[in-house]
């Protein structure tokens, strides 16, 4: 497949565009920051800003899947609004350039802890990354309204760190997984591998889903 990952460079994209590679798709890497990738033959990396909407839908054109990875960065002081923006301008250039499969890459903070109630809402949630959180569920919320578009949201577990690529984790809907009285974890290696799943065998369209061991 012609995959796109937006977001290519950050901690999450890298791991998609590595699997990708590894699945034997074509690549497309989006990112400020592309030439921080390793030459591959079935990559080409796309320097710009995505919040230029015909820049990036003459990007999109003609593949067959988008994965936005997309982070508004969490030390940015303005998170809110510039993840609110770059995810309308993203959606807005997946729409217009014709592709149909688009995945993104979510928090776990818009995962159910009970019923009607997100992580993003219990007391402990930390305050530094809340803008942020609050921002991808709102555009999850925009994508629940979308019937046109085969879209997917991925939340990881709660805990996403480096790790090992073992192929060997859980996969569930919108409920945050848990290990007992602890919250899961996945390393970003296997939610790479999870994502990669549901891009070649779609089982999550219109709807959300977490992975984690």
């Amino acid at each position: 497949m012609k995959i796109s990952i937006i977001g290519a460079t950050g901690f999450v994209g890298k791991a998609l565009v590595n699997e990708a590679l590894l699945r034997h798709h074509q690549v497309m890497a989006i990112s400020r920051h592309s030439n921080q990738l390793s030459q591959h033959a079935h990559l080409i990396t796309m320097a710009g800003d995505i919040t230029d909407t015909p820049w990036l839908t003459a990007r999109l054109r003609g593949q067959d899947i988008v994965i936005s990875a997309f982070n508004g960065g969490w030390q940015n002081p303005n998170l809110y609004q510039d993840t609110i923006t770059g995810n309308q301008s993203i959606l807005q250039a997946v729409r217009q350039s014709g592709v149909k499969r688009f995945i993104v890459v979510g928090g776990a903070g818009s995962l159910e802890i009970a019923l009607g109630v997100d992580l993003i809402d219990s007391p402990d949630f930390p305050a530094a990354i809340k803008p942020g959180a609050q921002a991808v569920k709102e555009f999850k919320q925009t994508l629940q309204t979308i019937q046109d578009l085969d879209w997917t949201f991925v939340s990881p577990a709660a805990v996403l760190e480096p790790g090992e690529r073992t192929e060997t984790f859980r996969i569930a809907g919108n409920q945050l997984l848990m290990n007992g009285h602890v919250p899961a974890k996945i390393s970003v290696e296997d939610l790479a591998v999870a994502i990669l799943d549901e891009a070649e065998k779609p089982k999550f369209i219109r709807k959300q889903f977490t992975a984690a061991y």
